[in-house]
């Protein structure tokens, strides 16, 4: 318990470092706001609540102000993102050559809406206006990977490849922490 709560501590300590850090580089008021939000997610990948009220306090402007815009502007997040960023493109080109079915076939498989993340944190879906290559929709990237012209059989297909990427992970970490046979044979498998 004790080790736990060191742990927290030091986490929390590490957080308002690099939080006064970034305070510190954006001295110039309210105009610069925006600004600190884009470096805040860039250090924690999303925006943490903890973070909002640290900044809030260490810049004297208030937290609801930095909600506000948090909230205005699609590029910040208020909650973590899966470790598999899905994005699937909307947009009229896309839209007329199938995106609705490619997300349908994501949510569905996923079991979870676009702006969603999977309770394992695994897979986070969601839908963009425009990815700006028109002429290979329906177009989806995974973590910043573009993957063109996707129809369902290809969504499906893209899936599995990907879950089966965290399952072969998964499997490979178990049998490198079991001492029995029967579990290297299942790294050996996995890895194949």
């Amino acid at each position: 318990m004790r080790s736990e709560q060191a742990v927290e501590g030091h986490h929390l300590l590490a957080m308002e470092e690099k939080l006064q850090a970034i305070v510190d580089r954006y001295k110039s008021g309210r105009s610069t706001l925006v600004g600190v939000l884009q470096d805040v997610t860039q250090a924690f990948g999303y925006l943490p609540e903890e973070a909002l009220r640290e900044i809030s306090r260490a810049s004297e402007v208030p937290v609801s102000l930095f909600y506000s815009l948090a909230t205005f502007y699609k590029s910040f997040r208020l909650e973590p993102i899966g470790k598999k960023h899905v994005c699937v493109c909307v947009g009229t080109a896309c839209h007329v050559r199938g995106a609705a079915q490619v997300v349908d076939v994501f949510e569905r498989e996923l079991a979870i809406k676009a702006g969603q993340t999977t309770p394992d944190g695994n897979f986070t879906l969601e839908t963009v206006n425009c990815l700006g290559a028109c002429a290979l929709g329906p177009l989806v990237t995974v973590n910043g990977e573009y993957h063109s012209k996707l129809d369902q059989k290809a969504a499906q297909k893209l899936l599995k490849k990907l879950d089966g990427g965290q399952k072969a992970e998964a499997q490979e970490a178990e049998a490198q922490g079991a001492e029995s046979p029967g579990a290297d044979a299942l790294g050996a498998d996995a890895q194949a």
